[in-house]
């Protein structure tokens, strides 16, 4: 395959720049560089998670996760990557009901806590909504602006958004699977309900 990075610095960026296929720059604070680094800060967090994890499933599965994630992110800036597929959705989903099936139904809300590796798989949970909600932005900036652009067409972010969205409920779901495997208890919500 060779040696596709030779050095880790170009300069190439230091006016705020920054490249995607086609020769294109876009600054650094372009709507859809922001969303590539979100989807890059989640990958990041995620790796987080398994580095403190010792569940090796729940690892496997995550580590599966962040190839998906660095595939979207080359999706947006290379449109004729054909690494990602939407299908993996159905696959989150089903990881979803598997690991519910583990969890006693919830009657409240939860806080994000417990032991460490839920914690951060909960703290994860959030970034994806994050990302999400900057998807998002970026799909609506897209409607209203009529940008005729190659990179990151309406159906790509429409598919990424569904794989995020379902990726924060796996998420929360493996955190209670982490808090439920180590006999830790859950961190309860005290609403006005209850106090």
């Amino acid at each position: 395959m060779g040696n596709r990075i030779s050095k880790v610095y170009t300069r190439t960026g230091d006016k705020g720049t920054t490249g995607i296929a086609g020769n294109i720059r876009l600054d650094k604070d372009d709507l859809l560089i922001q969303a590539i680094g979100e989807v890059d800060e989640l990958n990041s967090e995620i790796g987080v998670i398994v580095a403190f994890s010792f569940d090796s499933e729940i690892n496997a599965e995550l580590q599966g996760i962040q190839h998906d994630l660095f595939n979207i992110g080359g999706m947006f800036a290379y449109p004729e990557f054909d690494g990602f597929t939407v299908s993996r959705v159905d696959d989150l989903e089903a990881s979803i009901d598997k690991y519910n099936g583990e969890l006693q139904p919830l009657k409240e809300f939860i806080l994000p806590g417990g032991n460490k590796e839920a914690a951060l798989a909960l703290k994860a949970r959030a970034v994806c909504r994050r990302v999400e909600r900057g998807l998002v932005t970026l799909m609506h900036f897209y409607a209203k602006n009529d940008v005729d652009f190659e990179n990151a067409s309406e159906f790509q972010i429409i598919g990424a958004i569904r794989y995020i969205n379902r990726l924060s409920d796996l998420l929360f779901t493996m955190g209670r699977v982490l808090n439920s495997r180590s006999n830790t208890d859950e961190i309860m919500w005290a609403s006005h309900r209850t106090t």
